[in-house]
């Protein structure tokens, strides 16, 4: 666009507090920030598609020189307003990102939201860029392949960045609504390589196998109730979070042997039962390694806070009702909270050991992550090589193997006042989730020693000999603790 309506533009128009202002659904600060630039092509545009407010017709074809003011309106993108105005259709807006591939820029389509609209949102709504699919973006493994499926597209985001890595892709929702936008976005932004189907979860792709499967799909727990509105872009028409099953269960038939799914999902805490215990469940019987990681826990009353708010239904006498109706059903089903995370599943190949495989992982991993310029692809994929790794290694291969320290490890000591030794050691993780572990002398003197010289078990003799241990001792009791350091990131092969 001639007026440069990209994110370095944009944000250096606004400034840091009014964009930040806007996030939180507040247009005053950002309305201040442009009153100096009214009527330049970029302030229009932010006025038109961020802000959601009218502006003068010739503001508006000046900021369109190529497209033409006659132009925009054919295409979908404003409307006549009031008074000779012209008003925004749709919510269009620069995103940037940094992934694996490298750094880039696209323009993104989407429904108005509340900001704009001022009330709630339609039932079939098409939601943008928010906070979710940004996770999930981060979260994606960039490696080649083939073939990629994305799984309730949405505006197409998710299928976007995968056609930055894999050959073909395939993008499925349930609204036709939504793949029209998306298929305006792929083309806005001059990608050719994805195919839009339409229909129910795996229904459109029945029979075909995909290497990579990324889904954000509809798992918000909505009640089944009269009244209760049901946004497509978040409610998959299940009771509790049986679509979040469905999904992780179908991904089986659609993976190829090694082919990953990435979605991200809820999972509820009943009255009788742990939430795993029950994700336990949903894969038995599934030929699928499967890492789940929980990152938040919200309790009922909560959840049913959040998700009505997220419909744009304001605080009164709606939003009483639908509470109400939210609490009924989790007090019926014997739902006390709600679990968020991450899921991570892949396809056993062929020539799986017997004893490598599956791979379940189910862990809690809340509060802060670490710093991943690039996403957290890059770590959830060395993970799961590390893991690998690990499992085609004995004890004695263990031993036997050197290893060295993350780049992105640090070591804190804490010690009592005129004391010589520490009497807290802790190992940090920079990036990744940001794990934090707590060592005892032994296994910090050899994470200490882990360059890449000496094997694990000549490392564990020389500090058992100054510990004046047992090193047979030693040896068992470190070497289950050093499995966890390389599964989690912080000791390399």
């Amino acid at each position: 666009m001639a007026a440069r309506f990209g994110v370095d533009a944009v944000g250096r128009l606004l400034g840091d507090a009014a964009q930040a202002a806007l996030g939180r659904a507040q247009r005053v600060p950002a309305r201040r920030a442009l009153l100096p630039h009214a009527g330049e092509p970029l302030a229009t545009l932010v006025t038109l598609f961020l802000l959601g407010d009218a502006v003068p017709a010739a503001a508006a074809a000046a900021a369109f020189p190529a497209l033409g003011l006659a132009g925009a309106r054919k295409g979908g993108l404003v409307a006549q307003g009031e008074g000779g105005s012209v008003r925004a259709t749709v919510d269009l807006r620069p995103y940037g990102f940094v992934d694996t591939v490298g750094v880039g820029e696209w323009w993104i389509a989407s429904d108005l939201g509340e900001l704009a609209s001022g009330g709630a949102l339609r039932e079939d709504h098409v939601l943008g860029i928010g906070g979710a699919s940004t996770t999930l973006s981060g979260l994606m493994m960039s490696e080649p392949v083939d073939a990629a499926l994305d799984l309730g597209t949405g505006c197409g985001i998710q299928a976007l960045h995968a056609a930055r890595h894999a050959r073909r892709v395939v993008a499925t929702d349930i609204s036709e609504r939504a793949l029209d936008i998306a298929a305006f976005n792929a083309r806005l932004n001059g990608v050719e390589s994805i195919e839009f189907r339409l229909g129910s979860l795996y229904e459109p792709v029945a029979g075909e196998r995909f290497d990579h499967i990324v889904s954000n799909p509809p798992f918000v727990i909505t009640p089944r109730a009269e009244g209760v509105p049901e946004y497509e872009y978040r409610d998959g028409g299940m009771v509790g979070d049986a679509l979040v099953r469905e999904v992780v269960r179908g991904a089986a038939d659609h993976l190829v042997p090694g082919g990953v799914a990435q979605l991200l999902g809820n999972w509820e805490y009943h009255r009788d039962r742990d939430a795993f215990d029950r994700v336990r469940e949903w894969l038995t019987g599934t030929r699928l390694d499967a890492w789940f990681l929980e990152r938040e826990v919200q309790d009922a009353a909560q959840y049913a806070e959040t998700w009505i708010r997220d419909g744009g239904t304001r605080p009164g006498p709606e939003f009483d009702r639908l509470y109400g109706a939210w609490l009924e059903d989790f007090d019926a089903r014997g739902v006390e909270s709600v679990g968020f995370g991450y899921v991570t599943l892949r396809a056993a190949r062929e020539n799986t050991a017997r004893g490598a495989w599956p791979m379940r992982v189910l862990e809690r991993v809340h509060g802060s992550l670490g710093h991943n310029a690039s996403g957290l692809g890059e770590h959830i994929a060395a993970s799961l090589a590390a893991r690998d790794w690990l499992a085609g290694r004995s004890d004695a291969a263990l031993a036997a193997a050197s290893l060295t320290v993350a780049g992105d490890v640090t070591e804190e000591r804490h010690y009592w006042p005129g004391q010589e030794h520490p009497t807290v050691i802790v190992l940090k993780q920079g990036g990744g989730f940001g794990r934090s572990v707590r060592l005892d002398t032994g296994l910090a003197a050899l994470v200490g020693a882990c360059d890449g010289d000496l094997s694990v078990g000549a490392i564990i003799a020389a500090v058992a000999q100054l510990l004046e241990v047992d090193p047979a001792d030693l040896l068992a009791d470190l070497l289950p603790r050093v499995r966890d350091l390389v599964a989690d990131g912080f000791l390399r092969p």
